[in-house]
C-alpha cells in the first residue's frame, strides 16, 4: 500500500524519514488504511462532530477508489446493515456514530451482531480527551453517560483509545477477536483528539489482511474416532443443521447421503439447504414443523447437531427430545458446547474438516451412497400447519398464500429475510423456494469431497435470540450493498416498518434491488395472537391504518397495494427485482390468520 498524500492545506504535521516529503497518517486515516486492508468496501453510520475525521480519512480513500461511507438514517439501522453486509461477503461489518446518543442508538444493532455470532467492528466517537469530567457535548466515557461502558456487555472487546501509540495495537485485537471464534462484534471508542493526531507512519504496521484468509483446519481426531463407531452402530441418525455451519453445508449433505441419514434445520440455518431434499424434514424450534418435532420423538439412535448454541428458538424452547443422551454436539466453539452438558460426546472443531474427516472414515466402511428416503421432490417430508391456507385463493390474502407465491415467483438467487415477530413465523414454516439448486448428481461420487459453495450462500436469514423489530430493513441493504447481483427480498411487518422503515431510502440513494414486502394487518401481530392464545387482555397491540404504498412514492419508490393473490399474481416480479432501486408492496393480509406460535407461547408458561 502506497503512501497516502494529505491535502495541501492540512494541519497535520509533516515528518521527513524518506528523502522526499510525505505526509503522515493521521488515526483517521490508518483506521481506514486497516479497512482496506482487510478488504471492507463500505462503513455503514451516521456523522457527526466527534466522529468527523474519519469521515473526512473516508472521503480522502473515496476519491482514491477505496471504501465509502453509506449514511444510514438512525445508528441502529447502520449496526443492521453492517450486520448484513458480513453475512453476505463474509467480510467484517463496519458501522460508527458520534458520541453519545449515536453510540447509545448503536447498542441495539451491536448486540443482536453479539447473538448471532456477526463479526462486526463499530466505532464511536468521543470529545477530546481533556475535555472529559467537564461536562462536554455528548460525552459517552466513564466521566459522563457512560455508552463506552454500555458496550462492554454486547461485545467480544471493548477498548477506548486514550493514546495514539495505543490504536494499531487495540485495533489489531478488536479485528483479531471479531473474526475468531464464535465470531461477533467489537467496539473502539476513540475520542476526536485521538482520531486528529498523526502517527509516525506512512501505511500499516501490521498485516491483517492474513488473518482473515487463514482457515481454521483443527480437529478433535479421538472424538471423531469415537463418534464414527457411534455411527457404525445407529441405524436411525439425524442430523440438525445450525447456523455456524454455513460454510460446512455442502460436506454435512455429503454425509447425511453417505450415510442415509434425514436432516433437519434450526430456523437460522434453513437457509443453507435445499427444502425440497428428499432427506429434508422440516425447521425445528420456533415456527417450526410438526414433522421436525416428530422426528426427534420418534427415538433415533444418535442425533448429530451441528453448529448451534441451543438457544430457546433454535431448540424448541430447550426439549428433551432433543437435548438427552442421544445427542453429539459437533462445534467449533466451546461457548456452544458449554450449552449441552447432557451430550453423549463433544466434538470440537472446524466443522467442515470434522466432517471430511468422517466421510473418509465412513467411506472406509462403505464405499456406496447410501439410499436416500425415496420421495418425490416436493414436500412431502414436511408438515405445514393449516395447508389450506397456502393454497387458498381467498380475500384478504393469506399470509400463508403470500409465502407460497414468493417461493414460486423470485428467482434462484434471492436472498429473503424475516423481521422479527410474525415476519419471522410465517417464513420460516412456510418459505419453500423451488429450483433453489441446480440438478446435479449426488454429492459424494467417487470417492471426491464436494465441491464447496461459498461460505455465505444463504438464501434466508432470521434473527435469533436478540430479536428487534425492524433488524430486516436495514440488513436487507447491508446484504444489497454487498451483493448487487442477487435481489433481496425484504419480509417485514407494519409494526417494524413504523420503526425503522426510513432505511429505505438508503436503498433507494444506492439504486438496490430491494422488494420490501410488508405485511399489513393493523397491529403488532404477535402481541395480538399472543393476547389470544393466552386469553389475556387484548390490550396495546393494535397500529394506525397506513398507505405504505402513498408513504414509499412520498420517497420516489414506487409502491403497490395488495389485496388479493390474483393481485399479487399480477404483478411482474422479474421487472421489479431487476429494478435499480427498491420497491414497496403493502400486503393486506388476513388479521385473524394465527401463526404457528404455540411453542413460544409454551415456553413462556401462558398458553390455556
Amino acid at each position: 500500500m502506497g503512501a497516502y498524500v494529505l491535502p495541501a492545506n492540512s494541519t497535520t504535521s509533516i515528518i521527513t524519514t524518506r528523502p522526499a516529503i510525505v505526509a503522515a497518517l493521521t488515526v483517521a486515516d490508518l483506521l481506514v488504511a486497516y479497512l482496506e486492508q482487510i478488504g471492507v468496501e463500505y462503513v455503514f453510520g451516521v456523522p457527526g462532530g466527534a466522529i468527523e475525521p474519519l469521515f473526512n480519512a473516508m472521503a480522502r480513500s473515496q476519491r482514491r477508489g477505496g471504501l465509502r461511507p453509506i449514511v444510514a438514517r438512525h445508528e441502529a439501522g447502520a449496526a443492521f446493515m453492517a450486520d448484513g453486509y458480513a453475512r453476505e461477503t463474509g467480510r467484517l461489518g463496519v458501522c460508527c456514530a458520534t458520541s453519545g446518543p449515536g453510540s447509545t442508538n448503536l447498542i441495539t444493532g451491536v448486540a443482536c451482531a453479539h447473538d448471532n455470532n456477526v463479526p462486526l467492528l463499530a466505532i464511536s466517537g468521543l470529545p477530546p480527551l481533556p475535555s472529559f469530567g467537564r461536562g462536554a457535548l455528548q460525552e459517552s466515557s466513564s466521566t459522563g453517560v457512560n455508552a463506552f461502558g454500555m458496550f462492554s456487555h454486547c461485545t467480544r472487546y471493548n477498548a477506548m483509545i486514550s493514546h495514539p501509540d495505543q490504536f494499531e495495537r487495540k485495533l489489531a485485537n478488536a479485528l483479531m477477536t471479531a473474526h475468531q471464534a464464535p465470531g461477533g462484534p467489537a467496539h473502539l471508542a476513540i475520542p476526536l483528539d485521538i482520531l486528529r493526531s498523526a502517527r509516525e507512519c506512512t501505511t500499516p504496521t501490521y498485516n491483517l489482511a492474513a488473518l482473515f484468509e487463514q482457515e481454521p483446519i483443527l480437529i478433535d481426531e479421538r472424538a471423531i474416532q469415537r463418534l464414527n463407531d457411534e455411527l457404525r452402530r445407529s441405524a436411525r441418525t439425524v442430523f440438525v443443521i445450525g447456523a455456524s455451519c454455513i460454510d460446512a453445508i455442502e460436506t454435512i449433505m455429503a454425509l447425511v447421503e453417505l450415510i442415509g441419514a434425514r436432516f433437519i434445520t434450526t430456523p437460522d440455518a434453513k437457509g443453507y439447504i435445499n427444502p425440497r431434499h428428499p432427506a429434508y424434514c422440516g425447521v425445528f424450534g420456533f415456527g417450526g414443523h410438526d414433522s421436525a418435532a416428530a422426528l426427534l420423538s420418534s427415538t433415533p439412535d444418535i442425533v448429530l447437531a451441528f453448529g448451534t448454541g441451543f438457544s430457546e428458538f433454535v431448540s424448541g424452547g430447550w426439549c428433551d427430545s432433543l437435548l438427552n443422551k442421544r445427542l453429539v454436539h459437533i462445534d467449533n466453539s466451546e461457548y456452544n458446547l458449554m450449552r449441552s452438558p447432557m451430550a453423549m460426546l463433544h466434538v470440537r472443531g472446524h466443522i467442515r474438516s470434522t466432517c471430511e474427516r468422517l466421510i473418509e472414515l465412513q467411506k472406509a466402511i462403505s464405499p456406496r451412497i447410501a439410499e436416500c428416503i425415496r420421495r418425490p421432490n416436493g414436500l412431502a417430508g414436511v408438515t405445514l400447519q393449516s395447508p389450506e391456507s397456502y393454497d387458498s385463493d381467498a380475500t384478504p390474502i393469506k399470509p400463508q398464500r403470500l409465502m407460497k407465491a414468493l417461493s414460486e415467483r423470485c428467482p434462484p438467487n434471492t436472498r429473503f429475510l424475516a423481521d422479527s415477530g410474525n415476519s419471522m413465523v410465517w417464513t420460516v414454516h412456510y418459505l419453500q423456494p423451488l429450483n433453489r439448486r441446480i440438478e446435479r448428481p449426488p454429492l459424494y461420487v467417487d470417492g471426491q469431497m464436494p465441491e464447496q459453495r461459498s461460505g455465505t450462500a444463504n438464501w434466508l436469514r432470521v434473527m435469533m435470540d436478540f430479536c428487534p423489530m425492524g433488524w430486516a430493513i436495514g440488513a436487507s441493504v447491508g446484504i444489497a450493498r454487498g451483493n448487487s447481483a442477487c435481489p433481496v427480498v425484504c419480509i417485514t411487518g407494519d409494526g417494524a416498518f413504523l420503526m425503522s422503515g426510513q432505511e429505505i431510502t438508503v436503498a433507494a440513494m444506492e439504486n438496490l434491488s430491494v422488494v420490501f414486502v410488508v405485511l399489513n394487518d393493523g397491529a403488532l401481530g404477535m402481541v395480538k395472537h399472543g393476547q389470544r392464545l393466552a386469553d389475556a387482555e387484548p390490550i396495546g397491540y393494535e397500529l394506525p391504518q397506513v398507505d405504505y404504498r402513498k408513504l414509499a412514492e412520498s420517497m420516489g419508490i414506487p409502491g403497490y397495494v395488495i389485496h388479493s393473490p390474483q393481485e399479487l399474481d399480477d404483478l411482474d416480479f422479474d421487472a421489479m427485482l431487476r429494478r435499480k432501486g427498491p420497491t414497496l408492496l403493502d400486503v393486506r393480509i388476513d388479521p385473524d390468520e394465527v401463526p404457528p406460535m404455540v411453542l413460544r407461547m409454551k415456553t413462556l408458561g401462558t398458553l390455556k
